[in-house]
């Protein structure tokens, strides 16, 4: 059968086109990245804890159930990600970490870097000339030893170990030092040029344990429930409050500084 054809106003008559079926002309974002899916939820916890070290599998299965990463599934049904995925769900937990913004607002950015609409689009960090994923260094399985802390960041074993006397760093169930004792030795190291010292540092560490005990017990209800996306969301909403005190601790401090007579 004929397609219909319908007269415009000028006269002229054109045969219904379907859109849906026009080919995509944009390649989705990230562009030139392979999307052979390659890696399981545990290859991706191994690339991203590094920079996110609050990163689960719970966030990964939620950020998939709100429509920000579709990584396929083998014929068992397990996950299987590829490196074009990675670099999105980077995009996401940045946008989460540095710039507070909800997942709606983040999903409408992937829809517009999907379709070329913005100029703006972040390169991807993971994927190299050859089209091989880049590494960089980092805790063997994630964890942190003392000496080889110490040795990354470029400074004294002893300097970690105040640290952890003053209960700034802390050890995992392994004795292990956590992921992100990386960026707080950093900060810590970067404090000591201004003389201040690990012990200085055992209020903030009391502020944020009470802080901490304030989003489990908001998220508690949602942890209490055996289903799955409970688990996911009550993870996805513990990392925007620790965010938003982190925020709104920067606030406050920005703002005495300034109330100082400097």
């Amino acid at each position: 059968m004929s397609p219909v054809v319908r007269p415009e106003p000028d006269g002229a008559s054109e045969p219904a086109v379907d859109v849906a079926a026009r080919p995509r002309l944009v390649e989705p974002w990230p562009p030139g990245v392979s999307r052979e899916p390659t890696m399981r939820i545990s290859d991706v916890l191994a690339d991203l804890g590094g920079d996110f070290p609050a990163l689960t599998p719970s966030k990964l299965r939620f950020l998939e159930e709100q429509g920000l990463v579709e990584p396929r599934r083998t014929a068992g049904g397990y996950r299987q990600y590829s490196r074009a995925d990675l670099e999105r769900l980077r995009f996401v937990l940045t946008q989460q970490r540095d710039r507070y913004l909800p997942l709606r607002v983040i999903r409408e950015q992937l829809d517009a870097l999907d379709a070329g609409e913005t100029g703006q689009a972040p390169a991807p960090r993971l994927a190299a000339a050859d089209g091989e994923r880049a590494t960089s260094p980092g805790p063997t399985g994630g964890r942190w030893t003392v000496a080889g802390l110490a040795e990354h960041v470029g400074t004294g074993e002893e300097v970690v170990t105040a640290l952890l006397e003053a209960g700034i760093l802390r050890r995992d169930a392994a004795g292990h030092l956590e992921p992100w004792s990386r960026e707080a030795l950093e900060v810590a190291v970067a404090l000591a040029e201004h003389g201040v010292e690990p012990r200085h540092l055992r209020p903030l560490r009391s502020a944020v344990d009470k802080q901490v005990d304030m989003v489990g017990q908001i998220v508690a209800p949602l942890r209490g429930q055996r289903a799955v996306a409970a688990q996911a969301h009550a993870a996805s909403v513990a990392d925007e409050l620790a965010e938003l005190f982190s925020r709104l601790h920067t606030v406050l401090v920005r703002g005495g500084v300034s109330d100082l007579p400097l």
